[in-house]
């Protein structure tokens, strides 16, 4: 199979079936401006052609990384499978359309914390958060909650795709896609 994202469809299908806990759950690594990484786990919201997607506040940690640097990458982990997939590409902010939409699917509360938190922020106390939460639920009681304007998302179009298969022995199967132009070349890695 020559196509990267076929295959990780396959593999994405069969997480939902057998992980446990989130199988849409990545680990994905910015930089900053000065190269220094940092990670954090966030949710797979998209995957297609165009990339892997996911949602988050732009003023955040890595809303700010990635607007200074805008390269990224991303691993996920499927321990029930014995499997793991890493990408590596350029990140792009999704357009407003798509942001939208993605906000409109989130239930209402997680729509009310995206308006109360201020996303890597220092935060004075649990009770301040709590309290602004109410603060917004009360804003927009009756209402719907549009998305805030420091909320969207981002999508890694990657240049690289690894597909990683547990094997007897530490003899693992790394299967490697690399771009080529409007393509993939596929090889293996040692492991």
């Amino acid at each position: 199979m020559s196509d990267p994202f076929a295959l990780f469809d396959e593999w994405l299908a069969e997480a939902r079936a057998s992980e446990i806990n989130d199988p849409e759950a990545m680990a994905f690594a910015s930089a900053d401006a000065d190269g220094r990484p940092s990670v954090r786990i966030v949710l797979l919201r998209h995957v297609g052609r165009d990339g892997f997607g996911f949602f988050t506040n732009l003023d955040s940690r890595k809303g700010g990384e990635l607007a200074a640097n805008p390269n990224g990458a991303l691993a996920i982990h499927w321990k029930s499978l014995r499997r793991q997939v890493r990408a590596e590409g350029r990140v792009e902010q999704v357009s407003d359309a798509d942001a939208d939409a993605y906000f409109a699917s989130r239930s209402r509360d997680s729509r009310i914390g995206s308006w109360a938190s201020e996303q890597s922020r220092p935060l004075e106390s649990r009770e301040l958060f709590e309290r602004r939460v109410e603060e917004m639920q009360q804003r927009f009681e009756g209402q719907d909650v549009p998305r805030p304007p420091r909320w969207s998302g981002f999508r890694l179009i990657p240049d690289r795709i690894e597909f990683w298969s547990d094997r007897p022995h530490r003899l693992h199967e790394r299967r490697l896609f690399t771009r080529d132009g409007e393509g993939w070349v596929e090889g293996l890695l040692y492991p």
